[in-house]
């Protein structure tokens, strides 16, 4: 039986990109990739080219750095109000890991909530709020993949913006040159688990008057290439072969026309089916992360439509704790036979009862 991966991640790889990290595990010119010194000429190379395919296929201008780091974007919440947090910044609440970002910020200084959607349960993007024009940056996750809302346009700030893209970079054309600095843990749309990446804008840096310890400044990683210490190798490899296969199929402009292909053809379908209704706001349904729970009337079949979509090969299509019901996550590796299995099962179940 054939099996997708819905799972919110670490998610689901392009096959050829599995393959070819597992060959090169095994040989990386007569070595095991997972054996290398990362101070050879060979992982330089790797190195050296997913840096410049990253900036290819986003077009990133000059007068940015692509990192690549451990710690997750976790460590992101972190080293953001580290680096540029100097008397004030602002933080857009769109969802759990938006108020991570939010409460690690408060550790560097004056932190402003200029919107939240949390008493709506994170199901709507909020508008209409201002940017204060003397905050130090402007913070937004782009992709809640809990809750299944999405930012997907790039957006105008007064001050410089800094975007968790961990969920949907990559998944469409974005103008780098709005962003101060983009960041994300690899795991859903990039590589496998184990590398962060930072896109930043180089003179965002050197404006705080505190000291930063080396591994938690930009510039230590920047001078350094993403070689101050060791990286991890094996993902870096896994993320250059995944960029690799996204310009093979078309770049960021194909990732973006699959995923709205994808998106229409499910959320429709939950749309139609009487047994579903999603979650989200519909001006703000995520791409990446589609959420649905049964429609009130048939809440008692959840756990039984749960079991019969995982026979019938769907796995990790199970919702969040926090909004229960059902994600199918559907990153860039994602094929579209995937979701017509899925939105099968669903009519096949409908059919059912």
């Amino acid at each position: 039986m054939k099996k997708y991966n819905f799972g919110a991640g670490p998610s689901i790889l392009p096959q050829e990109v599995i393959k070819a990290t597992a060959d090169a595990c095994l040989n990386f010119n007569g070595l095991s990739l997972m054996e290398i010194s990362h101070r050879t000429s060979d992982f330089q190379k790797v190195m050296d080219e997913a840096q410049d395919l990253f900036k290819e296929l986003l077009n990133i201008p000059e007068g940015y750095s692509v990192l690549f780091l451990g710690g997750g974007a976790s460590t992101q919440f972190c080293m953001v109000p580290y680096n540029l947090l100097e008397k004030k910044a602002a933080y857009l609440n769109t969802g759990v890991w938006a108020k991570k970002a939010l409460k690690e910020a408060k550790l560097f200084g004056k932190v402003v909530e200029v919107a939240s959607s949390a008493e709506a349960n994170y199901t709507f993007i909020p508008k209409d709020y201002s940017i204060p024009a003397d905050a130090d940056y402007f913070h937004i996750t782009t992709n809640n993949t809990i809750y299944g809302t999405e930012i997907r346009t790039d957006l105008d700030s007064p001050v410089p913006l800094v975007a968790d893209m961990s969920s949907d970079i990559l998944s469409r054309p974005i103008d780098v040159s709005k962003y101060a600095i983009i960041y994300g843990g690899a795991q859903k749309n990039l590589s496998m688990a184990g590398v962060t990446f930072v896109i930043i804008r180089n003179d965002i840096l050197g404006k705080v008057t505190r000291p930063i310890p080396t591994m938690l400044n930009y510039q230590t990683h920047i001078d350094k290439g993403s070689m101050f210490n060791t990286p991890p190798v094996v993902p870096i490899y896994c993320a250059l072969q995944t960029l690799k296969w996204i310009k093979k199929c078309g770049g960021v402009d194909a990732m973006n026309k699959l995923a709205h292909e994808r998106a229409d053809l499910l959320y429709s379908e939950i749309d139609r089916n009487k047994l579903f209704k999603g979650t989200a706001a519909t001006e703000d349904r995520s791409l990446m992360n589609i959420c649905f729970i049964m429609a009130d009337e048939y809440k008692d079949l959840e756990k039984e439509f749960l079991e019969f979509a995982q026979s019938k090969g769907m796995v990790g299509v199970k919702g969040h704790r926090s909004v229960g019901g059902f994600r199918a996550s559907c990153y860039n590796a994602m094929p579209i036979e995937g979701v017509q299995a899925l939105v099968a099962c669903m009519k096949e179940f409908e059919s059912l009862h």
